[in-house]
């Protein structure tokens, strides 16, 4: 008797079970503005990160990514992972003028347009920004978004009174926006009643700093001030961060167990950490808009079911994550740049043998920082900086990259390694047709 009741509450524990073998998995792809790596507690860089106990669940027990690449601001990372291409071939490089001169062509292959021939529910809710007014407010729809919600440009002067795009229409918003775009994510997945994408892009943590509501975070001892901001923003700063993560807390909490144990999540940072708040940590190179790690080089974690927990130090582009959510979801893209990972996800190697960053606009500068590219392989990266002479640096034992190879000539293997780096860049760029 008791053997037959073990193999019943096991049949049963199967047929509700959140998962089976076959199903196609949910993808929750979330995008945090301007958090670099010294803002996590899953990397060891620095000392000032924010209290994140969600994100820092989904590192115990998802994949870390130690090497994973963005571009150093806004428009030009999100553009990477719509297209699966490298800005040198869409011709954004930089954030993208609100005149959309610059902007990413409506006429681009996106993800979107892949996952729309499949069975999946796709959406973008929250930060755009890879368009301006010249394709107007329905240019998420003429990629293939056919729902988006948000913030149409790069940020927002007011986090509890903003404007958003809804509909292809400007509405304004009342209500704080880490808060609302979770509501409209959690009200959009309840809505699918088949497997989905949702790419949630919060604003969070850009400026303006601010406090946000206390429910969120617990800096209870800050002034909620002006003057308190301007003087002292890390602090403001960091419970932004933890108040998106209470909020990405309350979106998995909003799943039921069969969502959640079947749904991938992917949480990265765009861009480096804004430089009002990290001091001296990265020296005179400082770090968002920057073609330096510090810049660069971002937090990255997936978790889900059967991805294979732990740390890694595959190379990632963020122009992979189009290849790979495309696999997830089992189809695929036309993308040149982009590799999938996914065999990484459940304890493969990675394919990618290289990292490439870029940094460039055509017109007045904007975003401001440190123009250029730069290319990884192994432990060196070379940096060339517009304008000026190229640097090298070994990452295994000068991570914060503060011991220029190539000052004072450098030596000949340094100048070899260097020759190499630029010779890949070289080919790279003749792929270009």
């Amino acid at each position: 008797m008791k053997s037959f009741l073990t193999a019943a509450l096991l049949m049963i524990g199967f047929l509700l079970s959140p998962v089976s073998a076959s199903a196609k998995p949910n993808i929750l792809l979330v995008i945090a503005d301007d958090m670099g790596l010294d803002a996590s507690n899953c990397y060891a860089v620095g000392n000032q990160q924010a209290p994140m106990p969600n994100l820092e669940k989904m590192c115990a027990e998802g994949i870390v990514f130690e090497n994973a690449y963005a571009a150093p601001t806004c428009s030009p990372t999100r553009a990477t992972i719509l297209s699966g291409q490298y800005g040198f071939r869409t011709g954004v490089g930089a954030p993208v003028a609100p005149d959309g001169s610059d902007e990413l062509s409506v006429d681009t292959p996106t993800l979107f347009d892949a996952l729309n021939a499949t069975e999946y529910a796709s959406n973008v809710i929250g930060k755009w920004h890879v368009t301006g007014r010249r394709s107007g407010y329905d240019a998420p729809e003429q990629m293939g978004v056919s729902d988006y919600f948000g913030l149409y440009s790069g940020g927002i002067r007011d986090y509890f009174s903003w404007p958003a795009i809804e509909n292809g229409q400007e509405v304004q918003i009342e209500g704080y926006s880490t808060t609302v775009l979770t509501d409209r994510a959690i009200n959009w997945i309840e809505d699918q009643d088949k497997p989905w994408f949702l790419w949630l892009a919060y604003n969070a943590p850009h400026s303006p700093f601010h406090l946000p509501p206390k429910e969120l975070h617990n800096f209870d001892d800050l002034d909620d001030s002006d003057a308190a901001v301007r003087q002292n923003p890390l602090p403001y700063y960091q419970a932004m961060l933890e108040a998106l993560d209470t909020e990405v807390g309350r979106l998995l909490s909003s799943l039921n167990a069969q969502q959640r144990a079947n749904t991938i999540v992917i949480f990265i940072g765009d861009n480096g950490t804004p430089n009002q708040v990290i001091g001296d940590l990265y020296g005179n190179h400082r770090a968002k808009g920057t073609i330096y790690d510090s810049g660069t080089r971002v937090p990255m974690v997936v978790a889900g079911p059967g991805i294979n927990p732990g740390r890694s130090k595959a190379f990632i582009n963020t122009t992979d994550l189009n290849t790979t959510i495309a696999k997830l979801a089992g189809t695929s893209t036309n993308a040149p740049d982009s590799i999938d990972f996914s065999p990484v996800l459940y304890g493969g190697e990675g394919s990618r043998d290289y990292v490439y960053v870029e940094h460039f606009t055509n017109l007045q500068t904007r975003g401001g920082g440190v123009y250029g590219w730069s290319l990884r392989e192994g432990d060196f990266k070379i940096i060339s900086p517009k304008g000026q002479p190229a640097e090298l640096y070994d990452l295994e034992s000068d991570p914060l990259e503060q011991t220029n190879l190539l000052a004072g000539g450098g030596s000949d293997q340094a100048k070899a390694i260097s020759q190499a780096l630029m010779s890949k860049r070289q080919s790279l760029l003749a792929t270009d047709n």
